[in-house]
């Protein structure tokens, strides 16, 4: 399954996480926003769509940044994390999840493991050195 991540960076360089709603896999924890990829639908528009269906916002360009294969035990994803720099819109939480400005080390728990690789990307990009998370006690390797 191909899923649109949107990695939403302010003009101080902070970047949008938001919780998963009650009732999905992995509810109240904290990922970037996006969803599933439809039939016949390029990343930038599933982006698109999902942002605006999600949290009212209307996207300017999305950035191809990376792609990560997750398995999950309900499904193996491939995560299209695109870089948006440019939105227009009041976020309106239309599921139900909370948004949350974070910066390294992100002060917000727990975060889903496909969020994890994300904050290690930054942390390269940033020069940032240290944990950039609280990991969770049942996640391999920490």
């Amino acid at each position: 399954m191909d899923v649109a991540v949107g990695v939403l960076i302010d003009g101080d360089g902070r970047f949008l996480l938001t919780s998963r709603p009650a009732g999905k896999v992995y509810a109240g924890y904290w990922e970037f926003p996006g969803g599933k990829v439809e039939h016949g639908e390029s990343i930038e528009a599933a982006l698109r769509r999902e942002l605006h269906e999600e949290l009212g916002i209307t996207i300017g360009a999305a950035q191809p940044w990376q792609i990560e294969l997750m398995d999950y035990p309900h499904a193996r994803v491939r995560l299209h994390f695109c870089k948006v720099l440019a939105w227009q819109g009041e976020f309106e939480m239309r599921e139900g999840q909370v948004m949350a400005w974070q910066t390294l080390p992100v002060s917000v728990q727990p975060v889903l493991p496909g969020t994890v690789p994300v904050l290690a990307w930054f942390a390269a990009e940033r020069g940032f050195i240290g944990a950039t998370h609280v990991p969770i006690p049942a996640e391999p390797g920490r």
